[in-house]
């Protein structure tokens, strides 16, 4: 399970300082190389266990670029989020 950074970042650096699990990289260590700021999925625990929802999407000023993905077995996440928002379009805080 993970959250997803989309193209709409505008690289401000609030995510990385909130994630606990270190789990989000900036545009210079983005594997995709695709200019924006990445969240690690297999490291992405959603903030279980740390935070009442995800830290990196309360923290960011840009409404609607953190979002939903997969999950990712074997890993904690949120239950309550289903398939319908897990479509990498609907915004992790609204």
């Amino acid at each position: 399970m993970s959250v997803k950074i989309t193209d709409i970042c505008i690289a401000c650096g609030a995510c990385i300082d909130e994630c606990p699990v270190e789990a989000i990289v900036d545009d210079d260590d983005n594997p995709n190389d695709d200019g924006c700021y990445f969240v690690h999925s297999e490291k992405c625990v959603e903030c279980v266990g740390h935070n009442d929802e995800p830290a990196c999407a309360s923290a960011c000023p840009t409404e609607g670029c953190i979002v939903w993905d997969g999950i990712v077995a074997s890993q904690p996440h949120r239950d309550d989020i289903g398939d319908d928002k897990r479509s990498a379009h609907s915004p992790v805080v609204e």
